[in-house]
């Protein structure tokens, strides 16, 4: 045996851990950098006009019942025992894209939502509020009213058509996870409800990435809907929207106000296109 060989060795084992370690910090360096440039290559959002001198802004156009009215430097839901509404930005339509929403509730259970990929023919929909509601002094629909409203859903008449014709991402803190906050409303279920009280402010991004929907909550992921999946549950109600036919992928986004009490103001809408690296950069969060 050499005498030598041991020292041969160690000096070998130290170059060896050396040269590792040199390695292995110049990869984190580099993943480091990877990472800042996806955070510095991601687009600026551009807000949506909500208010000009006080009013909504014409950008936007109702259908159905209620409506929307500038409260304290935000849009606020102007409910109406008639029924649903819709306040559609008409400007535009969006693909695959970021949309952040920026909204507080008056209570946990006040209903509204977003929609998305609403189709071409909503704008049709202004001014043809479809059949009403007939209440009575408890706020009960009468039953001649309800069946009305029924077969209007059915014809998919006034922001109906968008229930139908587009996704809808709940806003009530509901216990049911397919019809609470960050639902795709019946689709697909949020996987948890935000901490914060009613009345504070909540900021939901929603990403529109070819066939997926995905919902995140005051920074976390709480839906991902793949509207190809075989696990779409099935449509149970009438208020519930049709599963086909298949929802565009540049549509209509629009804003819904609901039943009497059920008072939502919104402060933000703001939409930012993919960064480079695409959808595979959103599912993978």
């Amino acid at each position: 045996m050499n005498p030598h060989s041991n020292q041969f060795f160690s000096r070998a084992s130290g170059r060896a851990i050396h040269y590792l370690a040199v390695l292995a910090a110049t990869v984190a360096w580099g993943l480091a950098c990877l990472r800042g440039a996806d955070a510095a290559s991601e687009p600026a959002w551009r807000p949506l006009p909500l208010i000009t001198d006080g009013k909504v802004d014409p950008s936007w156009v109702h259908t159905g019942s209620g409506g929307f009215v500038v409260d304290d430097g935000a849009l606020r839901t102007e409910c109406d025992p008639n029924g649903l509404g819709l306040l559609v930005y008409k400007k535009e339509r969006f693909g695959n894209c970021q949309i952040r929403v920026v909204f507080r509730s008056k209570e946990a259970k006040s209903n509204s939502g977003v929609y998305v990929r609403i189709a071409d023919g909503i704008l049709d929909q202004a001014g043809k509020p479809g059949a009403v509601f007939d209440r009575d002094s408890a706020g009960k629909p009468s039953a001649e009213s309800l069946e009305k409203v029924k077969a209007s859903a059915d014809r998919e008449e006034g922001p109906w058509f968008a229930v139908h014709r587009g996704y809808e991402v709940q806003i009530a803190d509901a216990p049911d996870p397919f019809h609470r906050t960050g639902a795709i409303y019946s689709l697909a279920p949020s996987s948890a409800v935000s901490t914060k009280a009613p009345g504070e402010w909540k900021s939901m991004v929603i990403t529109l990435a070819g066939d997926r929907v995905l919902v995140d909550l005051d920074g976390q992921r709480i839906t991902s809907f793949d509207s190809e999946s075989p696990d779409v549950p099935a449509r149970k109600q009438w208020y519930e929207p049709k599963r086909e036919p298949k929802r565009p992928e540049a549509g209509y986004i629009g804003l819904q106000n609901h039943d009497p009490g059920d008072v939502v103001w919104f402060k933000e809408v703001s939409v930012r296109a993919l960064p480079a690296a695409g959808a595979k950069y959103f599912l993978k969060r």
